[in-house]
């Protein structure tokens, strides 16, 4: 392993683990447990590349250290979970960025999710459609093996048949993937909440519908939704033992 990619691999860790300590702080504790997770490998690929024992000892005591406040924030987390008061909230400012649906749900995806519930009364327009769409993809790259996803939106009275076609061909697609996808329409609906049956419960003030209107095709933003600008909405974050179904 060459000098520069060891190197690359330090400044990497030192980016994660700066943002795991921001999140620590700012009580993010669920967040913050992935970065540190994420970055302690890092400093431990570097520590296995070093040859100098110096630098070892410095690599060994600085993984301690983040290995011991991970703990403590996992053994934190899964108090709250235990005793049904895990709650954190999120703030999206406007005109953020870095909030794609792999950012903001990664920490709460793991290899035990099988099952997710959409209630959304929004996925009726195109890009409301396309969002769940990423949604879905998202979910099929992650770490876990969804098997069902459940969908309760309202039916587009005025639409033409444009939802119901597009839903109908996502629900042919997912099945193409292993997963099938259970629709239902509500006219009374109006909360929005995501929930996972490893026990998280996402809810979001606007929805999937929080990123701005790209300002052209050709626009930074316009495919990668991490650099798409956010409308401002908040994100609240619970844990139950009991995923309630729809």
């Amino acid at each position: 392993m060459t000098q520069n990619h060891v190197s690359g691999m330090e400044t990497s860790a030192v980016s994660v683990l700066k943002r795991a300590v921001e999140l620590d702080q700012s009580g993010r504790f669920q967040e913050s447990l992935v970065c540190y997770q994420e970055g302690i490998q890092l400093l431990m690929d570097v520590l296995k590349a070093v040859k100098d024992e110096s630098k070892r000892g410095h690599y060994r005591d600085k993984i301690k250290g983040y290995m011991d406040r991970a703990e403590q924030i996992k053994a934190h987390v899964n108090q709250m979970k235990e005793d049904g008061k895990y709650h954190e909230q999120i703030r999206i400012a406007e005109d953020a960025t870095g909030y794609s649906y792999e950012a903001l749900f990664k920490p709460y995806i793991s290899s035990l999710l099988t099952e997710v519930w959409v209630e959304d009364p929004y996925i009726r327009h195109i890009h409301q459609l396309y969002n769940f769409l990423r949604f879905c993809e998202m979910l099929l790259k992650a770490s876990c093996k969804v098997k069902k996803i459940h969908l309760l939106t309202t039916q587009d009275e005025a639409d033409s048949g444009q939802q119901s076609s597009a839903l109908a061909e996502l629900k042919e697609s997912l099945g193409a993937q292993g997963v099938s996808l259970d629709l239902q329409y509500s006219s009374t609906i109006h909360d929005r909440e995501i929930r996972f049956d490893n026990g998280w419960i996402i809810k979001i003030g606007r929805g999937l519908d929080y990123f701005k209107r790209p300002k052209g095709r050709f626009s930074i933003g316009y495919c990668d939704y991490d650099l798409r600008q956010c409308q401002e909405t908040s994100v609240d974050i619970f844990h139950t033992k009991h995923t309630k179904t729809l």
